[in-house]
């Protein structure tokens, strides 16, 4: 169980996580961390909050998720800065797996989502590069009309 302080439970708080922050996929779950801010990391303790759709079963099956993965995350808090937030959402495998299988998964997320940018094993392909000038064919003129020639008036 997580005690009060380290839950996350107001929705503001979720919204800045889900929009800012890291995310890291795994079969049964996926992550979003948000680092602290620069200089606020002796604030507060790291916060974890749980999002558990209905599309991983029913209420009690929902609960019995997010209990393991409250269970889960009580000693992985030791890695998480202070200040830090970090939102844990279950899908739908995450009712089947196993409890080894689901600390694997977790612990293979957080180290991701916590990865500095800069160490990334693969390249995202198409972003942030410069296209090159696209490049006319000799012999035509480009004027601000996009309009094909046909020679006549409309």
């Amino acid at each position: 169980m997580l005690s009060p302080r380290n839950r996350m439970r107001h929705s503001a708080e979720f919204g800045s996580v889900m929009r800012s922050g890291r995310r890291a996929s795994r079969d049964s779950l996926g992550l979003v961390y948000l680092a602290p801010p620069s200089g606020a990391e002796d604030a507060d303790p790291p916060r974890v909050g749980f999002v558990v759709s209905k599309a991983v079963g029913g209420a009690v099956v929902r609960k019995r998720v997010q209990r393991r993965l409250r269970h889960l995350m009580r000693p992985r808090l030791a890695v998480l800065p202070n200040g830090s937030l970090l939102v844990v959402r279950a899908r739908p495998a995450a009712a089947t797996a196993g409890h080894e299988e689901l600390a694997a998964q977790l612990d293979s997320a957080i180290a991701a989502a916590m990865r500095p940018r800069g160490t990334s094993s693969r390249r995202r392909s198409g972003r942030g590069r410069p296209r090159p000038p696209a490049v006319e064919p000799a012999g035509r003129e480009t004027s601000g009309d996009r309009r094909p020639d046909t020679g006549g008036e409309r």
